[in-house]
């Protein structure tokens, strides 16, 4: 029976992408390879209990909920992830996964809406970009850059442009909580008239770093 390592479970309002402030049922699987400087999560690298996909499917019927996120930790990290994408999907949600973007993005059902970072110098995990996947996005995915400073901005300026991201899916450009000012990276994509949507975390706004929200 497929199962997976859960680190939680829980009910809050999307605090990013597309689906901005709608509520949503987070999945939070266990275990990364990576470890980005600025991640908010560390405590989903390990511990977590084992649930089977019927189950969680269940857990996440509790919340009555249009949408479910499915993410980490790095979700595809667990071989089984493929399968719960799949079984909610089946279940009639609007599913989407969080996704560092180093591994493989082919076996994703293809009713996902994938929301992969490309890691940025500032992440200290740039080298882990697997730039493959950008083959297996489609219209309805989505792009993040996690903006550390200036030198970031620059380097995801030039990764737009020489990808044509935005000709792919929508682009997305973040301001690491407490490393890159909201007004100065905003500045800059007005400026330069980038094709990119402005985001901050939300839900750090409402709650801070509270976890679980």
């Amino acid at each position: 029976m497929p199962r997976l390592r859960i680190t939680e479970i829980f009910h809050s309002l999307q605090g990013e992408t597309r689906t901005v402030g709608l509520p949503t049922v987070f999945v939070r699987l266990t275990g990364c390879p990576l470890r980005c400087q600025y991640c908010d999560t560390a405590y989903a690298f390990s511990g977590g209990s084992y649930q089977s996909v019927a189950e969680i499917v269940e857990q996440v019927g509790q919340y009555q909920a249009r949408y479910v996120t499915v993410t980490g930790g790095e979700p595809l990290a667990q071989k089984d992830c493929h399968i719960l994408l799949t079984e909610l999907c089946n279940a009639g949600y609007e599913v989407s996964l969080e996704t560092s973007g180093h591994i493989a993005l082919d076996g994703v059902d293809h009713r996902v809406v994938k929301v992969m970072d490309i890691k940025t110098p500032g992440s200290n995990e740039c080298e882990r970009n697997h730039w493959q996947n950008l083959n297996y996005l489609q219209a309805h995915d989505q792009i993040k850059f996690v903006i550390c400073h200036r030198e970031d901005y620059d380097w995801a300026k030039q990764m737009l442009s020489e990808h044509q991201l935005d000709q792919c899916c929508d682009v997305l450009f973040s301001p690491s909580y407490g490393q890159q000012s909201y007004h100065e990276l905003a500045d800059w994509i007005l400026a330069d008239r980038l094709p990119v949507r402005f985001q901050i975390q939300l839900h750090k706004v409402v709650w801070g770093d509270c976890p679980g929200k």
